[in-house]
C-alpha cells in the first residue's frame, strides 16, 4: 500500500492512500500556477529520471499549471523530455561546470531568475535551495549525510567532509522551505531527528516506476530442477559502494557453492574505486577464476528491463537508501528478492521479501538458502512483491507532487 502523507502547518498529519484517493489541486481561487523549477544540481540517476516522469506525466489543464520553467545545464535538458505543452527547458551556461560554480549560481542568480518570469512558486527537486525565492519547496534525496553510522565507513576522507556539509546545507534548507517532499516514511523520520523542526508542509510521495520493468512472475522451478547446467541465477544491480555490501554477498554465494547449492550471481553498476578493490580482493579469495560470480560493470539503464528479466531471484544489500528505485525495478520484474532490513525497505518491500542483516554473509546467505529451498516460498514473495510495484505509477507520483505544490502557492494567495 503506498501512501502520501499531507502535514499542514502546526496541524496533525492526514493520509492520503494513493489506492483510493488521487490529489485534486487547490488553487481555490480557480486561477493557475506559473512554477520555476530547479534542476541546477541534476546530473544523473534517479534525480533524472524523477524530474523526466514528472515533466512526461505533467497535465496542465488538470494540475492547473500555467507554465513550467526549467533552468539546468546542456547535460541535464538534453536527458529531459522535449516538446511537452507548457513546459520551457532554459539553459544556462554556468550551470555547464561544476558543482561548486552552480551552487553560486543557485544563491546569487536564480532568485532574481525566478521573479523575472513571475514565478509562484521554486521547486527545487535535487535539494539543498540556497537562495532567497519565497515561497519554496524541496526534497530530501540524499539521506546518507543523515546516517551517522553509514557516513562513519568512509573514515577521515574528503567524502565525510562532503556529506557533513550537505548536511548542514540540506538541514538549512528543509527548515526554511514552505514545503518539503520525502520519499517514504523512513527518510521523513531520519531527516527530522536531525532537523527538529519544519516551517512549511511535509508530503510523502514515493517515486514510480517505468513500465518497462514489469512482467508477471514466473513459474518457480524446484531445488531439485537445478544443476549444473541449469544454475539459479541472482542479481545484485546497485552501485559498488561503502553501504552496498557487494563483497559480503559474494561471501555469501561463496559458503552456499561450499553446501554445493547450483548458483550464479552477476553484479551490475557503476563503482567507487576504494569499494571496488574491497570487492576485487573478496572476488579473487573466493572465485578466483570467475565462474560463478561475476561483477559486470555498469550498464545502461534501458539494457536494465532485459537483466532483470533474464534472471530467477534478486538480493539487495544496501544499509542506507532514500527511495531504493533498483528495489522497485525488481518487485516490478517479478523476481523473488532476498534484501537488506536496513532503512526503507522493509516499508517498500513488506512481505514481499526474506530479509537479512546486510554486515553479516552468514545472515544473507541463510536468506538466499531459505528461497533456494522453497519453490512456493519463491512464488509467494514475487507476487506479492509484484503487487506492491503495482502502486508505484510515474501518473500518480506526479499528479500528488504538483498537487502538493498547487497547494503551496493556495498558502500564499490565502
Amino acid at each position: 500500500m503506498v501512501r502520501a502523507v499531507l502535514t499542514a502547518r502546526n496541524t496533525s498529519a492526514t493520509l492520503v492512500d494513493y489506492g483510493t484517493t488521487e490529489f485534486e489541486p487547490e488553487l481555490m481561487d480557480g486561477g493557475t500556477m506559473r512554477l520555476g523549477l530547479d534542476a541546477s544540481n541534476l546530473r544523473m540517476g534517479g534525480g533524472i529520471t524523477h524530474l523526466a516522469e514528472l515533466l512526461r506525466h505533467c497535465e496542465p489543464e488538470v494540475h492547473q499549471l500555467e507554465r513550467v520553467l526549467v533552468w539546468g545545464g546542456r547535460a541535464t535538458l538534453d536527458q529531459l523530455p522535449s516538446g511537452v505543452p507548457h513546459v520551457e527547458l532554459i539553459h544556462d551556461r554556468d550551470l555547464d561546470g561544476s558543482l561548486l560554480r552552480c551552487k553560486n549560481w543557485q544563491q546569487r542568480q536564480l532568485a532574481r531568475l525566478a521573479a523575472s518570469v513571475r514565478s509562484d512558486l521554486l521547486f527545487n527537486p535535487g535539494g539543498g535551495y540556497c537562495g532567497g525565492f519565497k515561497p519554496y519547496v524541496t526534497m530530501s534525496r540524499n539521506l546518507l549525510p543523515f546516517e551517522g553510522r553509514e557516513m562513519r565507513r568512509y573514515g577521515p576522507s574528503l567524502m565525510l567532509l562532503k556529506m557533513l556539509l550537505l548536511r548542514w546545507s540540506q538541514t538549512r534548507s528543509i527548515r526554511e522551505a514552505d514545503g518539503v517532499i520525502f520519499l517514504n516514511e523512513y527518510a521523513r523520520s531520519c531527516v527530522f531527528r536531525t532537523a527538529k523542526r519544519m516551517r512549511g508542509r511535509v508530503a510523502v510521495i514515493p517515486h514510480g516506476v517505468d513500465r518497462r520493468f514489469f512482467l508477471p512472475p514466473r513459474k518457480q522451478l524446484s531445488a531439485a530442477e537445478y544443476g549444473s547446467e541449469r544454475p539459479l541465477r541472482w542479481i545484485y544491480v546497485s552501485t559498488i559502494d561503502c553501504y552496498k555490501h557487494t563483497w559480503n554477498v559474494a561471501e555469501a554465494v561463496a559458503q552456499l557453492r561450499r553446501k554445493r547449492w547450483p548458483i550464479t550471481l552477476d553484479m551490475y553498476g557503476s563503482a567507487n574505486p576504494t569499494a571496488l578493490r574491497r570487492l576485487e580482493t573478496t572476488l579473487t579469495r573466493v572465485d578466483p577464476l570467475g565462474r560463478h560470480i561475476v561483477y559486470r560493470g555498469a550498464v545502461r539503464y534501458s539494457d536494465l528491463p532485459s537483466i532483470y528479466h533474464q534472471a530467477d531471484a534478486f538480493v539487495y544489500a544496501s544499509s542506507c537508501e532514500n527511495m531504493p528505485n533498483i528495489l522497485l525495478e525488481a518487485m516490478a520484474a517479478g523476481l523473488p528478492i532476498a534484501c537488506s532490513q536496513r532503512g526503507p525497505m522493509p516499508e517498500m518491500l513488506g512481505s514481499g521479501g526474506v530479509y537479512f542483516d546486510p554486515e553479516q554473509p552468514a545472515d544473507i546467505a541463510n536468506a538466499m538458502e531459505k528461497l533456494l529451498c522453497c519453490d512456493k516460498l519463491r512464488a509467494r514473495n514475487a507476487t506479492t512483491a509484484y503487487e506492491l510495484a503495482q502502486a508505484h505509477s510515474w501518473k500518480r507520483c506526479a499528479g500528488a507532487t504538483f498537487a502538493f505544490l498547487a497547494r503551496i502557492v493556495a498558502d500564499g494567495r490565502h
